[in-house]
C-alpha cells in the first residue's frame, strides 16, 4: 500500500537516440521531492567500463534502485564481455524473479554504440523501433520530439538536445540542465 501522505521522488526524463553510427543518451538534472526540486543538477547518465568494454546507462526513478541495478549490470557485463543484449536479459530475468530486486522502481537505457535498449522491472529487454526511445516522466515528450527530428538532417546529439529542450519546456519534472554521453557502434 502507497503512504499517500509521503509525495515521493518523482521525475526525470532521459533519451536515447541512436542515429549516423553513434548513440547519445541524455538525462536531465532535475530531483523532486513531491512539488519541490531536491536538486537541479543531477548526473543520469553514466559510462561504464567492464573489462574496457563501453556501456552508456541512463536511469529513471528511484536513486538508490538505479544504482543497485547498475552495480548488477555491471556485473552482468563483466561475465559477458561485449555481450550487451545478454548482460540486459539476464539482468532483466534476475530483476524480475529476485524477491530483493523486484521492489526496485527504475527504468533503464542502455547502449553499447550499435545497440539500443530500454530494460524494466517487468523482465522487458526493449529495442525501440525507431532508433530512439526515452524514460522518465517527461519521456512521452521528449520521445515525440525526437522522433520528429529524426528525419531531419540533425545528428544524434542534436536530436536529444532538442529533445531534451521540449521535454524541459513542458514537463514540470524535467530541467535545462542536461548531461550527455554519446558513443559509437
Amino acid at each position: 500500500m502507497v503512504d499517500d501522505a509521503f509525495p515521493g521522488w518523482h521525475g526525470t526524463t532521459v533519451i536515447g537516440v541512436k542515429k549516423g553510427g553513434e548513440v547519445v543518451i541524455a538525462g536531465d538534472g532535475q530531483v523532486s521531492l513531491g512539488q519541490t526540486v531536491i536538486k537541479g543538477t543531477a548526473r543520469k547518465v553514466r559510462r561504464l567500463s567492464p573489462g574496457g568494454f563501453d556501456v552508456l546507462v541512463g536511469f529513471a526513478g528511484s536513486t538508490a534502485d538505479a544504482f543497485t541495478l547498475l552495480e548488477r549490470l555491471e556485473t552482468k557485463l563483466e561475465a559477458t564481455p561485449g555481450q550487451l543484449q545478454r548482460a540486459a536479459v539476464e539482468l532483466a530475468k534476475d530483476w524480475r524473479t529476485d524477491k530483493f530486486l523486484q521492489k526496485l522502481e527504475a527504468m533503464l537505457i542502455v547502449s553499447d554504440g550499435s545497440s539500443l535498449y530500454v530494460i524494466t522491472g517487468a523482465g522487458d529487454v526493449l529495442e525501440p523501433e525507431h532508433d530512439v526511445t526515452a524514460i522518465g516522466s517527461g519521456g512521452n515528450y521528449a520521445l515525440a520530439a525526437a522522433r520528429a527530428l529524426m528525419d531531419g538532417d540533425f545528428g544524434a546529439e542534436e536530436i536529444a538536445r532538442k529533445a531534451m529542450a521540449i521535454a524541459a519546456d513542458i514537463c514540470v519534472y524535467t530541467n535545462g540542465s542536461i548531461t550527455v554521453e554519446r558513443i559509437s557502434g
